[in-house]
């Protein structure tokens, strides 16, 4: 008969709890993003275009919950229409990397030969520049904008899902069900999408979310720097880099839109560290 280890269901049912907290918080945040974003019309009566100049630097009130800026508008409303803007790119610049990003690394470890040798050259030559300069280099070039933005992501940001993918084929491909369906003939594109993708992509996932925060941050910055949205859009960075000359009349301008920022981080890293810890249980098993 099997002892069971009282102790160790403890301590793997504290886990659960706290993975699963951290999921459902960080979802429960991202969420009430995601609607008020959608449903911003509603939320709001004000244009985040339209420039009252008799409501210019008012604080935040009834009337004005995050204040106005220098023009009069109305910055809650900004920065809720804002976050469509940098949840739809942080999504895109993420997800569209990863996609294949992933595939390109998992079909380089599992090939192995030269196209392995290749593709590694390619990935240390890519991560040996810092990941923002080549941005930077790259608007440089192209100029400011969002298509700009996703080229240059696009270029550079699969990188880092090529390596995790790779590192987990190179382990995944010497395992007996991989074994099996060499034996039994099916092709390559089969073992890989369906056989061993479903095992490879775990870390890729967990580390999404990081990248989504990380996206977000970096739209953020490049507007701020001029590189990214140009005004008078309203995008979070180029909220904050507007206000930066009222910063000591009007705090309230660069403040507010940086703490939706901060929350939106930490939402998304809630998510990532939820998943992280359910994936990791899963490989766990009870003697």
């Amino acid at each position: 008969m099997a002892v069971i280890d009282r102790t160790g269901i403890r301590a793997l049912g504290a886990e659960i709890r706290s993975w699963s907290a951290s999921l459902k918080i960080g979802a429960a945040g991202m969420l009430l993003i995601v609607l008020a974003a959608v449903f911003a019309p509603l939320l709001t009566p004000y244009d985040p275009f339209y420039q009252d100049f008799a409501a210019v630097l008012e604080p935040p009130s009834l009337t004005h919950l995050f204040g106005t800026d220098n023009l009069g508008r109305d910055i809650f409303t900004r920065v809720l229409y804002g976050a469509r803007i940098d949840l739809q790119i942080g999504l895109i610049t993420t997800y569209v990397p990863m996609t294949y990003g992933v595939l390109i690394g998992a079909l380089a470890g599992y090939a192995g030969g030269w196209f392995d040798t290749v593709m590694m050259r390619v990935l240390d030559i890519a991560m040996a520049f810092p990941f923002l300069v080549l941005i930077i280099v790259i608007l440089a070039i192209l100029g400011p904008g969002v298509h700009n933005i996703y080229i240059s992501v696009f270029l550079v940001a699969w990188t880092i899902y090529a390596r995790l993918a790779r590192a987990e084929m190179i382990v995944e491909r010497t395992k007996d069900y991989m074994t099996a369906a060499r034996v039994l003939g099916f092709p390559t594109s089969r073992i890989i999408l369906r056989h061993a993708l479903p095992n490879v992509i775990n870390s890729s996932i967990v580390f999404s979310m990081s990248d989504f925060v990380l996206n977000i941050l970096l739209v953020s910055g490049l507007s701020f720097l001029g590189l990214g949205i140009q005004p008078p859009i309203p995008e979070w960075g180029a909220m904050i880099a507007e206000g930066k000359d009222f910063i000591f009349q009007a705090w309230w301008i660069c403040v507010l839109p940086g703490l939706v920022i901060v929350f939106t981080g930490a939402m998304l890293s809630l998510i990532g560290d939820g998943l992280a810890r359910r994936i990791g249980g899963q490989h766990r098993s009870i003697l």
